[in-house]
């Protein structure tokens, strides 16, 4: 409505709209093992075979004497962390001592992945096993040099080079 302010000025009363504010994301994490006679909660959902959309995939690609390539595809975060971790310990205890994690697929890694990553990494060390990182895009490894996750984890550029690593006589064993 029209209002009249000063001599000859005519204005709209005008209110700002409020905006809507943003909910926060739900964040649930897992503290402990269920009570008895409660449902247990949803698992985490299983590796998939390919990283379309977002989704994680976890293939075997290659074994080498006691080295397997696996290559590790889609986004490592909140959602699919669990996933990473028990999937790389499963792929060592079928077996191969050693574990190339081919990241060249990998186009997003979050405190969450980097997070499985180091669990995976002393479960596998706990019983004389070794994870070592191929492909990093700049950007993770940048996220290992920061948090300084470059010395817990040998990275090498390419799966050819992790392997060539891990066989050179110079690699403890």
């Amino acid at each position: 409505m029209p209002r009249r302010v000063g001599a000859n000025v005519m204005t709209e009363e005008i209110r700002p709209a409020r905006r809507p504010r943003r909910r926060a994301p739900e964040v649930r994490c897992r503290t402990a093992a269920p009570a008895a006679g409660s449902p247990a909660p949803a698992e985490a959902p299983a590796a998939r075979d390919s990283g379309a959309g977002g989704e994680l995939g976890l293939g075997v690609t290659r074994v080498r004497g006691g080295a397997a390539v696996v290559a590790v595809t889609g986004e490592l975060d909140l959602r699919t962390a669990d996933a990473l971790r028990a999937r790389l310990v499963e792929v060592h205890a079928s077996g191969p001592r050693r574990l190339v994690a081919d990241f060249a697929g990998v186009p997003f890694c979050d405190a969450a992945g980097l997070g499985a990553l180091v669990a995976a990494r002393n479960q596998i060390a706990a019983s004389g096993g070794e994870i070592v990182l191929a492909g990093v895009r700049p950007a993770q490894l940048r996220l290992l040099r920061i948090t300084g996750l470059h010395r817990l984890f040998a990275v090498h550029a390419d799966v050819g080079g992790a392997l060539a690593a891990l066989d050179s006589p110079t690699t403890s064993g």
